[in-house]
């Protein structure tokens, strides 16, 4: 059975992250580029949320018995075969997990207009991720 109360502080700190994340929504690449402290403030964040998806996706999967996933991005896509999240949220979810590759590993440098473009439009995908994981959560209570 899943933990509820774990994966409801793991939301929480989810919801924190991003209410922090929300100083730099409007920001703009030249000032992004040029400010190496907020560089790093939300590189960090973002990796912080993401590595959070991953690990309230891992304890689902395990709680549940689900199979034991390959990579960072398997793990979102264990919960779209087991209908927890869409094909769509999947899609955003394994870029997001190749991306804290990135930011982890330094495989490349990291694009200013990439993590940019993340505060811009897919912030909200964190919070679709959130609203899955609540929606699962209750169907499964009951």
């Amino acid at each position: 059975m899943v933990d509820v109360i774990l994966i409801g502080r793991k939301l929480d700190e989810l919801d924190t992250y991003l209410e922090q994340l929300k100083e730099f929504a409007d920001i703009s690449l030249s000032k992004y580029r040029k400010d190496w402290k907020t560089q790093r403030i939300v590189e960090r964040t973002l990796q912080i949320l993401i590595e959070l998806c991953i690990d309230i996706a891992n304890h689902i999967i395990s709680d549940s018995k689900m199979r034991i996933p390959t990579s960072y991005a398997d793990t979102f896509k264990i919960l779209t075969e087991n209908k927890i999240v869409s094909k769509t949220q999947y899609r955003n979810l394994e870029k997001m997990a190749k991306f804290r590759n990135v930011i982890v590993h330094h495989y490349e440098d990291i694009d200013p207009a990439i993590v940019v473009s993340i505060l811009r439009k897919n912030i909200k995908d964190f919070e679709a991720f959130k609203n899955s994981i609540i929606k699962y959560l209750n169907r499964n209570q009951t």
